[in-house]
């Protein structure tokens, strides 16, 4: 039966911890949710190769599961209802061939099987192997390339079409890249500002010998940390001075 299902999204060949170390993005509708890996593929299908190492089936018989590893990662391929007996038939040591969707519930990144066959050949596994090193490397390529060329080329659109013509790759494979180079940039966050909240407190507090640091992080409730970056951060620009050691005290 699950050889029988309609297959839309194009397999990609991969290894195990593409997947398991990319980023699931749910979709909505009939757009394909994907995982995005750390080279900026795309992959709703995927197929895989691997050694069965664990198996498990409901009381029921409406859920069953094999891990497969491939060297690089392991990863469960989940059944469910009557697709659930299709596992049945592999024991552990089993070398698998496996054609699915990718899912992802409760953080965990899995497979429903379309297609899973024993292999009996084991130089399916190098040219498996042999095959995803080919598409790895190509992506490297590309990957590199538009890494570079965004620097040069602020608008998306002319980035798209200058690297689909260069490389002859299709602008959707551009854009899953700058969707990963995207994440990888990293976010500055906006410092916030705790000196006027000190300065208040100064002026409430102040009677004219200055306050003593230990009462102004209490009533700021600022952490410690915090509290002493700001502080000297008041001390250094010259707004505040110590009259005495552990007291501030606003310049005049």
């Amino acid at each position: 039966m699950l050889e029988m299902t309609t297959l839309r999204q194009s397999m990609v060949r991969a290894r195990i911890i593409d997947l398991v170390e990319g980023r699931f993005v749910r979709r909505e509708g009939l757009e394909p949710s994907y995982v995005l890996t750390k080279l900026g593929q795309r992959i709703s299908r995927v197929g895989l190769v691997g050694t069965v190492i664990d198996k498990f089936n409901s009381d029921d018989g409406n859920y069953s599961t094999i891990t497969i590893d491939d060297d690089s990662a392991s990863i469960r391929i989940k059944a469910f209802g009557e697709d659930s007996k299709v596992l049945d038939k592999f024991k552990l040591g089993d070398m698998v061939f496996v054609v699915g969707k990718v899912r992802e519930y409760a953080q965990e990144i899995y497979v429903i099987p379309e297609i899973i066959k024993k292999l009996s050949d084991p130089n399916y596994e190098l040219f498996h192997k042999l095959e995803v090193l080919k598409q790895i490397l190509i992506q490297k390529k590309i990957f590199k390339e538009i890494e570079r060329e965004r620097k040069n080329l602020e608008n998306l659109e002319d980035l798209k079409t200058l690297i689909s013509r260069r490389l002859e790759v299709e602008p959707e494979r551009v854009e899953a890249i700058l969707e990963t180079l995207e994440e990888e940039e990293p976010r500055v966050e906006e410092k916030k500002d705790f000196k006027p909240l000190i300065l208040k407190i100064l002026e409430e507090e102040d009677k004219g010998e200055g306050v003593e640091f230990k009462k102004i992080m209490e009533k700021s409730g600022l952490d410690e940390s915090i509290f002493e970056e700001t502080l000297n951060e008041l001390l250094s620009s010259g707004i505040c001075y110590e009259p005495r050691p552990g007291v501030l005290k606003k310049v005049e």
